[in-house]
């Protein structure tokens, strides 16, 4: 089947499906493969439960060929589809990576943009292969703006997914050290996100840049962007950024606050505001749409259990987005004595054991703060680093007989919460209850 007529079958349907668990009516659904399963077999399932046609790569399993169609690769088809249709509509689409901070920054952009515009963006974190094709299913031709959000953990990945995007604006968080394992190092690291940039140039589309960054200025120099910073001289130019208690921006003498903490989130909110004036959004609506943004997802929330003040952080974590959090834990200005309680930091490879080291060690010192380790890689510190305020415990089920036996110590205190998604430490908010 040729793209031009699945694309017509696609907009025959209400959207597309990938899981038969949830289904949606009229929907056109790709049985795609995966290391323990064959959506193939369920094609009969997926059109029992509604769906209108289903693409696949399998001939012997095919009955009807009327609503059973064949493609030679159903992941490859779902992608080429996808490159098809965000032609066929041809909005404007804004694409963004970083190592840190995409996901909230994708929704502070699409807060701010909503003010004026249809906007879409990509659902919660579907920002990979497989992802960023049904986002860009997702626009329609009733969508002003399109939003991106590309994430990777080896190089050619974002390279990939800007020829499936053909992205018209772009914007690059930060480099930070994650998925160290997969891009070879921090360089790697580096490397491999500037391929938006790389994107950006060889197409002469635009960049929003924060100046303030020094890598990020100097890798966008030569070709069209839209800048802002606090620091340098900029397109949008803002009088201060500060994080007491929450993230707060100043710009031509408006004050705009937000509802997430830490002076790394006012950046994020900076990048949204700066890209909501190149579009025209007004200072008073860019405002409220900030302050009444609530950050979901286990991402920088702040909750109340037993008198004590959670900050939860518990999507992600690596050894950038780790400091920075515990750095802006650290001088937040709160009467009541404050936890620390962090978990390990994934795919980092050969690079993991130094990473849990520098953590460890940036925090020996500091007395007057106690710090819970979790997992089997901060563990490795606790011989080197016995400290009093420093407890070890080499997995979640340790540490929740420790808190269960120490309730009462976890009571009137304000706690961060931060670890890797595979650690899953928003558990500790039923064990502090």
């Amino acid at each position: 089947m040729e793209i031009a007529e699945l694309h017509q079958c696609f907009l025959q349907c209400d959207g597309v499906s990938i899981d038969t668990r949830n289904i949606h009516p009229n929907s056109l659904f790709f049985a795609l493969k995966g290391e323990n399963f064959d959506a193939n077999e369920f094609a009969q399932e997926a059109l029992d439960k509604g769906a209108a046609y289903v693409i696949m790569d399998n001939k012997k399993l095919i009955t009807d060929e009327k609503k059973m169609l064949y493609v030679p690769n159903v992941l490859g088809a779902l992608q080429q589809l996808a490159k098809f249709h965000r032609k066929e509509i041809g909005l404007p689409i804004i694409a963004l990576t970083g190592s840190n901070g995409k996901t909230t920054t994708k929704e502070l952009i699409a807060t701010v943009l909503s003010s004026k515009y249809k906007v879409k963006a990509t659902k919660g974190n579907l920002n990979n292969h497989i992802g960023v094709p049904l986002t860009l299913l997702s626009f329609d031709y009733e969508t002003d703006i399109g939003i991106v959000e590309m994430g990777a953990n080896h190089k050619e990945e974002i390279s990939f997914l800007c020829e499936l995007t053909d992205p018209d604006y772009g914007y690059i968080t930060n480099f930070g050290k994650a998925h160290l394992e997969g891009f070879g190092g921090f360089e790697g690291v580096i490397k491999a996100k500037s391929e938006l940039y790389d994107y950006l140039q060889d197409y002469h589309k635009t960049a929003f840049v924060n100046a303030d960054d020094p890598r990020q200025d100097a890798k966008t120099l030569t070709f069209d962007r839209y800048t802002f910073a606090v620091e340098q001289e900029a397109d949008v130019q803002f009088d201060l950024y500060n994080a007491q208690p929450n993230a707060t921006v100043s710009i031509s003498g408006v004050t705009i606050e937000s509802n997430l903490t830490g002076i790394y989130n006012a950046t994020n909110i900076a990048s949204a505001i700066a890209i909501g004036k190149y579009f025209g959004v007004s200072t008073e609506d860019m405002k409220n749409a900030i302050s009444n943004y609530i950050p979901t997802n286990n991402r920088s929330q702040w909750t109340m259990v037993n008198n004590s003040n959670i900050l939860l952080d518990a999507y992600n974590a690596n050894p950038s987005s780790m400091e920075v959090a515990i750095s802006n834990f650290i001088q937040l200005q709160t009467s009541q004595p404050k936890i620390l309680i962090l978990g390990d930091m994934f795919e980092l490879g050969k690079e993991s054991l130094k990473e849990h080291h520098k953590i460890v060690e940036s925090l020996q010192d500091n007395t007057g703060i106690k710090a819970i380790f979790v997992g089997k890689e901060f563990y490795k510190q606790k011989e080197e680093r016995k400290k009093d305020h420093l407890l070890y415990f080499e997995s979640f089920d340790n540490l929740q007989e420790y808190i269960k036996s120490n309730l009462d110590t976890f009571q009137n205190q304000s706690i961060l919460v931060k670890g890797s998604r595979g650690m899953a430490l928003e558990r500790v908010l039923e064990l502090l209850q």
